[in-house]
């Protein structure tokens, strides 16, 4: 029988953490037992990255002590917090992009013999470790050239490459497909059976209920507290989480789809790097008063899809008519004009970091009339517009518009492209992963906000690698398999299961047929 004290391998105590114009973390204290994988949960900007943060040594903090096995414990940088065995995998992704897998892996724990690097050795520690946990990765790929959930796995190598026996997870799935994550979740499982320790930041209730020990709970940077999660249920949590009800099924009436508003005929998309299309002759239309989904598991095409369809990438064969117009040769500023964009990466193509918010939410439109004032742009009707929309769509942030973009918590920065978009009012909105890294409220509230637009005659083309949202948000589905629309779904009339087949290639439709009848 283990004492109290060496029961808890990590204790964050009394820790008090601020930024300019917000308290992050106001004496929150938390504990971690040796072996259990313990959950994180809290609204965007509840201050669950930033106590992390504080645990790897990015962040000081004005108050407060870490203890590690009773001992206290200073961390002043990740180097003290590797060198305690603590490591993270971090939201957004620690990588170089011009290096290659293995390079990434290593870099900061090289193994050297008289100041040569030992790459052969490296590569077989990794190479075990891969095999081991089920973590398969090309080692020689460039990290810009693979998927967002190989990048992942890539961050959580690096971590075993260190040996760490305290794992920090900050919203792992928020880029993963379903079958990703449930291997996600059966490795920290394993992880924690190994008896290494797990702090783990979610949103998602399912998951948190599935895989963890004990649950904390945390809000607008306030400790709310701990509970067992077999002692509690995902009503339970949302309604600590957020300070009220939530309404966690999507409440929509029927469709009512109107006229194509984007047509999409024997659509090709180049893969990068290699001869074969990542869009393989793709048609489908995308009608006025519909949600329409396209579904699949990450790296089918969709991103390529997405990047044909709004000019980021160049497509090599077919047509994109939108509102009536052949867009296809068009520029990003020409199809601006009739498609609102919700990318799949925010910081890639959906915020420019270093711009402040009401920046930001001007990006597309500053040379507006509203926006303008002798040629120069007037803040002050910028400003305005932007504390509109920041109290419309509760974009939490320490310094309201004029908060630069990268201080944001990611959850923040995904509400601020939203309300730009959405409120754009334009006939198509490409709507990337929407609900990426938002909470139960943001959930909701953006999914209602998608669903009136649908209702106001707008056509939503919806990409989520969320099961979940694509079932209960969709009228009608699409999946992708390899770059081809392999089956058209309708959501009330099918299942998970079913889906998962058409998603996995092991069950496919003859789309011919489905085109010739005008779907």
């Amino acid at each position: 029988m283990r004492t109290m004290e060496s029961e808890n391998i990590i204790e964050m105590l009394h820790i008090t953490k601020e930024f300019p114009g917000i308290i992050a973390n106001d004496d929150i204290t938390l504990q971690l037992r040796r072996g259990e994988i313990h959950a994180l949960l809290g609204e965007n900007g509840a201050g669950k990255s930033t106590l992390m943060s504080v645990l790897f040594g990015l962040y000081q903090p004005e108050k407060g002590v870490i203890k590690k096995n009773g001992q206290e414990v200073k961390i002043n940088n990740p180097n003290d917090a590797t060198a305690l065995g603590i490591g993270m995998v971090h939201q957004h992704f620690k990588l170089i992009e011009v290096f290659t897998v293995l390079d990434n892996i290593i870099l900061g724990a090289e193994t050297t013999k008289m100041g040569f690097l030992q790459k052969k050795e490296a590569r077989a520690k990794v190479e075990a470790l891969s095999e081991r946990y089920g973590l398969k990765v090309d080692l020689d790929a460039k990290v810009e050239d693979i998927t967002v959930g190989m990048q992942q796995r890539v961050e959580i190598l690096k971590m075993l490459y260190r040996d760490n026996e305290i794992l920090i997870f900050d919203e792992p799935t928020a880029v993963l497909t379903p079958q990703e994550i449930d291997e996600l979740m059966a490795t920290m499982k394993e992880f924690a059976k190994e008896g290494k320790s797990i702090l783990f930041i979610s949103h998602k209730l399912n998951e948190i209920m599935a895989v963890s020990d004990r649950v904390t709970v945390l809000r607008k940077g306030k400790y709310i507290g701990t509970v067992d999660a077999k002692d509690t249920d995902k009503q339970s949590l949302s309604n600590m989480m957020v300070g009220r009800p939530v309404q966690l099924e999507v409440t929509k009436k029927p469709a009512s789809p109107g006229e194509p508003v984007l047509d999409v005929k024997g659509f090709c998309v180049p893969a990068r790097g290699h001869k074969r299309n990542a869009v393989n002759e793709v048609t489908f239309q995308a009608r006025a008063g519909e949600i329409l989904c396209i579904a699949g598991i990450d790296g089918n095409g969709q991103t390529e899809l997405v990047y044909g369809l709004t000019g980021l990438e160049k497509s090599s064969g077919g047509t994109v008519t939108l509102c009536g117009e052949d867009i296809s040769h068009a520029s990003i500023r020409q199809r601006g004009g009739n498609m609102s964009h919700i990318p799949e990466d925010r910081h890639k193509h959906g915020l420019v970091l270093d711009f402040t918010l009401e920046q930001n939410m001007v990006l597309q439109r500053f040379n507006e009339k509203r926006f303008q004032t002798a040629g120069f742009i007037n803040q002050g009707a910028v400003r305005e517009y932007a504390e509109q929309l920041i109290e419309q769509y509760d974009v939490r942030s320490g310094q309201g518009p004029i908060t630069v973009a990268r201080s944001m918590s990611g959850g923040n920065q995904q509400k601020a492209i939203i309300a730009r978009e959405v409120d754009r009012e334009k006939p198509l909105i490409v709507a990337v992963q929407p609900t990426r890294g938002l909470d139960v409220g943001a959930i909701e509230y953006i999914h209602s906000q998608l669903v009136a637009e649908r209702d106001r005659g707008r056509a939503v083309l919806l990409i989520s690698l969320e099961l979940d949202e694509v079932m209960s948000l969709s009228d009608r589905i699409l999946v992708m398999y390899e770059g081809e629309i392999v089956g058209e779904l309708d959501p009330k009339q099918t299942t998970v299961q079913e889906l998962g087949l058409y998603m996995a290639g092991a069950k496919r439709m003859d789309m011919t047929k489905k085109e010739g009848e005008g779907a």
